[in-house]
């Protein structure tokens, strides 16, 4: 099975889903944007490849997400255009042909009533994206979705080769998601990395505990940062703050997770208060 967890780009999770691990994250990925219950405003989402499909780039952008995957073989994608190639010479080479617009046409109104079922929550985004994978022939709705799907990848194909800001944003956005990842695997030590739940409802909040924990030691690493880049300033210390954007709460390496848990109240700070700052990074205990 697979922990599947959004991250923002505050470093927090905000929905995590068990899945089978022979699922493609592109199913659930809408689950996560729309069925959260925290008050973030999700405006952008951020994947690799397993999570890009036409059918999503659609979803995505008719419901207001701006999608913005690093797909591996980008290269070898083709865009498409709303007439025929040889209306753009200079980009023949990378044109594939043109989309269905008649195909979309008829089934606009599904596409919308499918949108629309799906923001309200009378189905479940990665229900409906399965149900329409399954069928043996291509469903008619499912093929207008995937026409729909090319025009806003074309669009996307079209700002990342032009923008290279973007792609710093999309790379360094996967970073923190990887980081967060490499942290939840170095606390789930307990049965190393094994869950032992046969139920869903159980490896369910076996994977919220996880992401619960992962979100302590970040707010713990971010508190601690906060106060130490504070002292280095005030012995007149200059740290630019663009400096600080690139610096991680997710770091672990000064954390000891085997061992002894010794809860002694004598070694607590007094309330409102941090521990003592130390000269060089020990062991947290």
């Amino acid at each position: 099975m697979t922990f599947y967890t959004h991250v923002s780009d505050q470093y927090s999770p905000f929905y995590t889903k068990v899945i089978a691990s022979n699922e493609r994250d592109a199913l659930h990925i809408l689950d996560g944007l729309l069925y959260h219950q925290s008050d973030l405003r999700i405006t952008e989402h951020t994947t690799d490849t397993h999570g890009f499909t036409e059918a999503v780039f659609a979803l995505l952008n008719l419901l207001g997400f701006r999608f913005t995957p690093r797909i591996r073989d980008l290269k070898h994608l083709k865009i498409f255009v709303p007439d025929r190639r040889k209306k753009y010479p200079t980009l023949g080479s990378v044109v594939g042909g043109g989309y269905d617009r008649a195909l979309v046409a008829r089934h606009w109104d599904d596409i919308l009533r499918l949108v629309t079922s799906i923001k309200s929550g009378h189905v479940t985004a990665s229900v409906i994206l399965r149900k329409l994978s399954s069928f043996r022939r291509r469903n008619s709705l499912l093929a207008a979705l995937i026409e729909v799907g090319r025009i806003y990848r074309t669009r996307f194909m079209l700002d990342w080769w032009s923008d290279p800001a973007m792609r710093r944003v999309v790379q360094r956005n996967l970073n923190k998601g990887e980081l967060f990842h490499d942290l939840k695997k170095a606390v789930f030590c307990h049965g190393r990395g094994e869950v032992r739940d046969d139920s869903l409802f159980s490896q369910e909040r076996r994977a919220g505990g996880l992401n619960f924990l992962t979100s302590l030691i970040s707010t713990w690493n971010a508190r601690y940062l906060q106060e130490a880049v504070q002292e280095l300033r005030s012995q007149g210390e200059k740290i630019d703050d663009e400096v600080l954007s690139h610096i991680s709460p997710l770091r672990f390496e000064h954390i000891v997770f085997t061992g002894d848990y010794v809860w002694r109240q004598d070694l607590l700070p007094p309330q409102g208060q941090l521990r003592p700052l130390v000269g060089k990074m020990e062991a947290a205990d």
